[in-house]
């Protein structure tokens, strides 16, 4: 496996890495929920949230960011 030349780039202003994060983030916190059963709060909510910020991110991933291509303006 090789990493591509501009990752570092990449890894800072993807938006797909950014949704990425966050759906990994939302769905740890539904794992929480259903570890500690806090009072009040429904079944799924995070995995709901986790799996529509998935989307966001399979989307972004495919669509042009100009701060990417040197265009930081």
């Amino acid at each position: 496996m090789t990493l591509i030349e501009d990752w570092r780039a990449v890894l800072h202003k993807a938006w797909s890495v950014k949704f990425n994060v966050a759906a990994t983030l939302f769905g740890a916190a539904e794992v929480a929920v259903a570890i500690w059963k806090p009072d009040g709060m429904p079944n799924g909510v995070f995995a709901g949230t986790a799996a529509a910020v998935s989307v966001f991110a399979n989307v972004s991933r495919i669509m042009a960011q100009k701060e990417l291509h040197g265009n930081d303006k």
